[in-house]
């Protein structure tokens, strides 16, 4: 038995993990059932979540590690997979008692990434 090889050019591998931006659309669209009317009011309501929770940070409350929980897992739901790693990042250095102002600021782009990224989706809609 022969074995044909041919040459096939080299073309990059796609990414272990799709980068779709601030908001994983797709992941929203599984939590949300597919309904678009449940995305543009989970969206709607997490945008203002998001910045009410980070503005509380920054002002590093005594439950601020609470906060940056919260954040982290509503972002993660609604596939702000970027902003709810930032948020642990937070949470993570509030707990160990470190410096969280850097985290604090990278925290802040997230959010306004994420915002910026929501509004582009409800002005789709």
């Amino acid at each position: 038995m022969s074995l044909h090889l041919d040459r096939i050019e080299w073309m990059p591998s796609p990414p272990l993990a799709p980068d779709d931006g601030p908001i994983d659309i797709a992941h929203l669209r599984r939590m949300t059932l597919g309904d678009a009317a449940l995305e543009r009011e989970v969206l709607t309501m997490f945008a203002a979540q998001a910045s009410r929770l980070a503005s509380e940070l920054a002002a590093l409350p005594p439950d601020a590690s609470a906060l940056a929980h919260t954040l982290k897992g509503s972002a993660r739901a609604v596939g702000a997979f970027a902003l709810g790693d930032a948020a642990a990042h937070v949470e993570s250095l509030i707990r160990s008692g470190g410096n969280p102002a850097d985290a604090l600021s990278e925290l802040d782009d997230a959010v306004s990434d994420a915002k910026s990224a929501i509004a582009a989706v409800l002005r789709q809609a």
